[in-house]
């Protein structure tokens, strides 16, 4: 099975949806621990704002066969950390709605653990 499209379409989920808390979608009780009915504040839709370039980033970077195989499992390694920790601080989460990314983020950092498990070292 070809498993390294999973963290490029993950990462690209995330971005989306921080493109568009950004853009003022009322997704506050998704984000943020879900202290927002709706829209979020103006500093935290910046925060989405940048988030979402990154994500996007990363994305591209996974994608691409240019990408430096070290840049790449290194971007695995900070996947398989974002997974685990995403996975927790949203399981914990007060928002039950919030608490769905939990899944999203178990998913992205099991996929990006067996790229590293089932790939070569730079």
């Amino acid at each position: 099975m070809e498993t390294k499209w999973i963290c490029p379409a993950l990462l690209g989920v995330l971005s989306a949806f921080q493109a568009g808390l950004a853009a003022g979608a009322p997704w506050g009780r998704v984000s943020y621990g879900g202290k927002y009915d709706a829209r979020l504040p103006e500093r935290l839709r910046t925060v989405s704002a940048a988030a979402s370039l990154v994500y996007a980033a990363g994305a591209v970077a996974l994608a691409a066969r240019r990408t430096p195989p070290g840049l790449k499992r290194a971007l695995y390694i900070a996947c398989t950390g974002v997974g685990a920790v995403g996975t927790v601080l949203n399981a914990i989460s007060p928002s039950r709605p919030e608490k769905l990314w939990s899944l999203w983020a178990l998913g992205l950092g099991a996929a990006a653990w067996h790229e590293l498990r089932h790939s070569r070292r730079p």
